[in-house]
């Protein structure tokens, strides 16, 4: 059979062409801010991981061009042969200092750090323990390590510890979760995580991709957040979020760090990040350090929204993030409803199955620390306005 006979034929985002309610590629012609310009309409932009609001900064945006007028525009090659710079280093060092943890080391994006993390740490002989919700780039980390995969009921604590007691003894056991969960914006359940990795004599991984900058009262994540900070094995995080740039890490101990720094290929093979990258993750880490208060403005403006959807009626899950799902079900409303909300100037990220169980397509938004009331108001009122049109209950 020809291999690309898969591509022929109708498929999904073939019938929703036809429709025109195709909702993926969006050209910006601006860069990423609370507004921007998308195809030529002007809009409020709730739909990005800009947590900060750090990408348009002026201390970020001159880091990056100095670095690539000091380093040039790559690296040519990877971490463990000519790809280290004095500022990888230097960033790894802050950053671990800033999370409190003996050492880091940098990937080329957060995906490729959970395969290189997930797949160096565990292997045949082991047993991943892993929430049913958590990030995709943890399951191919997962399958990657060739360890056995259990998948626990999503933040249930019970099955966790049911699943925890079949283990045979002779088994490495590795309990991983994202810290905050990207599509639901809900919180793990950290501090019994914790409980029953000691328990149970296993080790801990939190993906704090959508925690750091946002958790914490000087935003260092999840384990800040619960005060678990000494309990956690290892954490894995990103640059594309909070701190608006490109790239991973993972921190642990010195020993820990070593190993996968040594055996890990997906960072052996893989070409470092780039001069820009590292300098402007750079930079806003050390807005990040020195202005926590925009942490406290991220949590203040997603709190407004989300007392204000629930105001006028519309259902969202009750936390703290700035990840606020809306919950319009049908996968064809969820379309129609990202289409219509662009005509009014509001961005927002329609997620369908299989990101989310079939029948709870979600309209994901998300927030930002510079983002103000007037802009929250306007798109709250889009917001409820389109849902109403769609007999959204």
């Amino acid at each position: 059979m020809d291999l690309f006979k898969k591509t022929e034929g109708v498929h999904n985002y073939d019938i929703i062409r036809e429709k025109n309610l195709y909702p993926y590629f969006h050209e910006l012609r601006s860069g990423q801010d609370t507004v921007v310009d998308m195809e030529g309409i002007k809009t409020v932009m709730i739909g990005s991981n800009n947590y900060l609001g750090l990408t348009s900064h002026p201390d970020v945006v001159k880091a990056g061009i100095e670095a690539i007028e000091k380093y040039g525009s790559g690296c040519s090659g990877s971490r463990f042969l000519n790809g280290t710079l004095d500022i990888h280093v230097k960033l790894e060092k802050e950053l671990a200092e800033f999370l409190h943890k003996e050492a880091v080391v940098t990937f080329s994006t957060g995906f490729q750090s959970n395969l290189g993390i997930i797949s160096a740490i565990a292997g045949r002989n082991d047993v991943i323990l892993c929430d049913k919700e958590n990030h995709a780039s943890i399951y191919d980390g997962c399958r990657l390590s060739y360890a056995q995969l259990v998948r626990y009921e999503h933040s249930d604590m019970n099955d966790l510890e049911e699943k925890l007691k079949q283990v045979p003894e002779d088994k490495g056991i590795l309990i991983v979760t994202d810290g905050v969960f990207s599509m639901s914006g809900d919180i793990c359940n950290l501090p019994e995580i914790v409980r029953l990795a000691k328990k149970y004599g296993a080790r801990t991984m939190v993906d704090d991709a959508h925690g750091l900058g946002v958790l914490g009262a000087h935003g260092r994540g999840t384990a800040e957040y619960f005060g678990l900070e000494d309990d956690v094995d290892i954490y894995m995080g990103t640059f594309s979020k909070s701190l608006a740039s490109l790239g991973g890490y993972m921190a642990s101990t010195k020993r820990v760090v070593d190993y996968v720094k040594h055996t890990s290929r997906p960072y052996i093979f893989s070409a470092s990040i780039t001069p820009a990258s590292v300098q402007t993750a750079r930079a806003a880490l050390k807005i990040l350090r020195e202005h926590p208060e925009r942490v406290k403005a991220l949590l203040d403006i997603s709190a407004y929204m989300r007392d204000g959807l629930k105001k006028l009626g519309v259902k969202v899950i009750d936390a703290i993030t700035p990840i606020i799902p809306i919950y319009v079900y049908e996968d064809e409303k969820a379309f129609k409803a990202c289409k219509m909300l662009l005509e009014r100037g509001v961005y927002v990220n329609s997620t369908v199955s299989p990101a989310v169980p079939v029948g709870q397509a979600i309209l994901r938004t998300s927030y930002t620390a510079t983002h103000t009331k007037e802009q929250m108001d306007y798109a709250m009122k889009q917001i409820k306005e389109v849902l109403d049109l769609l007999d959204v209950k």
